[in-house]
């Protein structure tokens, strides 16, 4: 949601002070919308997730729901509740027509970005040393902690990546719907948690399956008669995952000895 309206309003300003047609005032609006969000998200965790880390995760999962809710409803106050027309940062045509198949520019722009930011957060969390040590934070704090990992930064690394990349999120996801509004991301929230755990919890690539698995199963489940229940339906599919399959379609199974 804050990535969207960031975009709502400073593409005009792009558009008056920098006259870089296209996909070049596209580039300079996705940057300026991930420095954002990436500051937001470290100032939240620092207020809101770092306080708390000693304590359960079932405090810290009641905090998100209420910083969800602060973000959402602040918005409101804002930007106002009134949905809003987002501005055609791209010009939309039909790219590629065969058939009865037909794919638009946006279309292949959200997928494009969507295949170069998964390459580059596969890089930075399996190549360099930042991602080495995500991974051991995740793995064992306390360890990491003793061998010379500096916890916090890390941690506060990871929550500024994941907002800068859920705002890049919320634009692309506005390209292709007609208007947004301060509550616009609650159920794409939802639909992302569980396309992560359809393609197993903590696997980038499988994150990418199960949220084509989902899109696929919610645009056949719309052409059919039992369109009203799409939601429903695509909430189905993780508890049948769940029940057969609990790691996930592309997760592993792991021995946690006791």
């Amino acid at each position: 949601m804050v990535g969207a309206f960031f975009a709502f309003y400073c593409a005009p300003i792009v558009a008056k002070v920098l006259p870089i047609p296209g996909i070049g005032a596209f580039l300079v609006i996705i940057l300026g919308v991930m420095i954002v969000c990436a500051i937001l998200g470290i100032i939240i965790e620092y207020l809101a997730y770092r306080p708390l880390r000693a304590r359960p995760k079932l405090v810290v999962l009641i905090t998100a729901i209420g910083v969800s809710l602060f973000l959402e409803y602040s918005g409101q106050w804002i930007f106002g509740p009134d949905p809003k027309a987002f501005p055609e940062l791209i010009t939309d045509r039909p790219l590629i027509e065969w058939h009865t198949l037909s794919i638009s520019v946006n279309q292949s722009l959200i997928l494009g970005v969507t295949f170069l930011l998964l390459v580059g957060l596969c890089y930075i969390v399996k190549r360099t040393r930042i991602g080495i040590a995500m991974r051991a934070v995740s793995n064992n704090p306390q360890a990491a902690a003793l061998m010379g990992i500096n916890v916090d930064m890390v941690i506060s690394f990871t929550f500024g990546l994941g907002s800068a990349l859920a705002g890049v999120g919320g634009v692309l996801y506005a390209l292709y719907s007609p208007s947004i509004d301060p509550l616009m991301g609650i159920l794409p929230g939802l639909k992302a948690f569980v396309a992560a755990v359809l393609g197993g919890i903590g696997n980038l690539p499988g994150a990418v399956v199960g949220g084509f698995l989902l899109g696929t199963t919610e645009t056949y489940v719309s052409a059919s008669s039992l369109s009203t229940y799409r939601d429903a339906i695509a909430f189905a599919v993780l508890i049948v995952i769940l029940l057969f399959k609990p790691s996930g379609i592309l997760g592993k199974a792991e021995v946690e000895k006791v």
